[in-house]
């Protein structure tokens, strides 16, 4: 499948030191959390409902943490909500083109990364599709073909998987798996046992054993 033609990106690395999080004088989500990750790693963040998955991923892209502290390398973070977002009436492939745009790049330029991407993520026929106009599987794989066109070394993933069929759901757990690989830190939160098997470790919330 077609990639990106990288710069010269910092690796990214993520060091979680005695973590621990609540919102004000509530319960704690989580506490004690210790783990490094970097490039190359495919980190699935799991545990059940209400045990911090999306709030620890917050704290990564650059919370405080109550009590703890965490280490980011240097190098772009790109998060992927749960619930896609977008302009409603500009394209598909508009979305895809917004980041080199907004690196110098023209559009003829940028053209053909775009519509590498597009197909990456088995959009190439709604190139032209407005965003109000695509289902919720799509408009979650167009999410995921924004980030990469970023260029990012750190990838933070909220549940990429909830709202896709079996089959595109493979496809996306391939790409992000494919990034890993490429060098990129790739963190998931998701209750999805498929995506939990294809990481390289585990980070299990509301377990005492903690990352794998």
């Amino acid at each position: 499948m077609p990639g990106l033609i990288m710069d010269n990106r910092p690796a990214a690395h993520v060091s979680l030191r005695a973590v621990g999080h609540r919102f004000g004088e509530g319960t704690w989500l989580f506490r004690g959390i210790e783990s490094t990750f970097g490039a190359g790693d495919l980190v699935a963040v799991t545990g059940p409902s209400g045990s911090g998955k999306s709030t620890l991923l917050s704290l990564v892209a650059g919370g405080t943490p109550t009590e703890g502290t965490i280490e980011r390398g240097e190098g772009r973070t790109q998060w992927v909500f749960q619930n896609p977002y977008g302009s409603a009436h500009r394209s598909t492939a508009d979305h895809v083109a917004l980041p080199f745009l907004a690196r110098g790049m023209s559009r003829t330029e940028a053209e053909p990364q775009v519509q590498g991407l597009l197909e990456r993520f088995n959009l190439s026929e709604s190139s032209a599709a407005p965003f109000r106009t695509l289902s919720g599987g799509q408009a979650q794989r167009l999410m995921l073909a924004r980030a990469l066109a970023a260029e990012p070394a750190l990838i933070l993933v909220d549940e990429p998987t909830s709202q896709l069929d079996p089959v595109n759901a493979g496809m996306v757990i391939d790409v992000l798996q494919e990034l890993a690989g490429e060098d990129r830190t790739v963190l998931i939160a998701t209750h999805d046992p498929r995506v939990a098997d294809r990481a390289t470790r585990r980070l299990v919330l509301g377990d005492p054993d903690g990352a794998s």
